[in-house]
């Protein structure tokens, strides 16, 4: 079986995580990917820097950060 061989960036970050090519813009219905990645280091921190969570930290931080924009987009649909 062949080993999968990450890219990494000058901080030895692996490229799936920190992928600079793509867009940051502000998403309309959700959080961004830096406000992710963003959250997802502070899961991976809170962990222990236990290292081989990175796909769990990342869904955790989704979870947590769509669950804020849902929250705050159904607090801002109710008619005052």
């Amino acid at each position: 079986m062949k080993s999968q061989n990450l890219k990494t960036n000058n901080q030895n970050t692996p490229s799936v995580i920190f992928r600079p090519e793509v867009a940051e813009g502000k998403g309309q219905n959700g959080p961004t990917l830096a406000e992710i990645r963003q959250r997802a280091f502070e899961i991976h921190i809170e962990r222990g820097g236990i290292h081989g969570c990175d796909l769990d930290d990342w869904v955790q931080a989704e979870r947590e950060l769509k669950g804020k924009y849902n929250q705050s987009s159904d607090e801002s649909s109710i008619p005052k």
